[in-house]
């Protein structure tokens, strides 16, 4: 009678010690592999965001694309164009959309006159920001060459590699595959304007 009280006190006890053991190795083998997180971003402009904070990237991560981008001091005259356009809850409620966002320098290279003009025109306004729109996630790699219908009706194309990778053949993304709760990010250094 003791013996086997003393078996079944030794095997519970071995039980407990290789239970756990075994969980600890298992676990992370069942998961090896299965990893979905997203590409890093990339590009020069990347090292320009901020550290931390809701402008930076992770702060960015946690938000709907519109109010990511008025976290990011770099895009507040995408910002300020989204807010004139009334495209705010339309971008923030968009899902798995990818955004090519202009920076505050690419709208810079736009003649004062011709900016003011876009940003007073509340129609154009609308079709030139829909079309930096694309109605699904872009990863890195679909990015080096392809062609996506916007959702201001329009095509981009794209092409390149690595941290080179153009729009249209003229405005480079300089921080790309940045992102947010709803939406991926390229940020571009030229305002891609739809075909007439």
């Amino acid at each position: 009678m003791k013996t086997t009280r003393l078996s079944r006190t030794v095997i519970s006890g071995a039980a407990a010690v290789i239970l756990p053991v075994t969980l600890g190795v298992m676990a992370p083998q069942a998961f090896a592999g299965t990893s979905t997180a997203p590409a890093d971003p990339y590009g020069p402009a990347c090292a320009s965001v901020p550290k931390d904070g809701s402008g930076s990237l992770a702060g960015m991560a946690k938000d709907p694309v519109a109010t990511a981008a008025s976290n990011n001091p770099d895009l507040s005259t995408l910002t300020a164009a989204v807010k004139k356009a009334g495209l705010v809850d339309t971008f923030n409620n968009a899902k798995n959309v990818t955004v090519f966002a202009p920076s505050n320098e690419a709208f810079a290279k736009i003649p004062k006159a011709d900016l003011d003009k876009l940003l007073a025109d509340k129609a154009q306004l609308t079709k030139v920001l829909t079309y930096h729109v694309v109605g699904e996630k872009l990863t890195q790699k679909q990015l080096e060459k392809g062609s996506f219908k916007t959702l201001e009706g329009a095509k981009l194309t794209t092409a390149g590699s690595g941290d080179n990778i153009k729009v249209n053949g003229t405005s480079k993304i300089v921080c790309g595959s940045v992102p947010t709760a709803n939406a991926t990010v390229n940020i571009l250094d030229t305002v891609l304007m739809p075909p007439k």
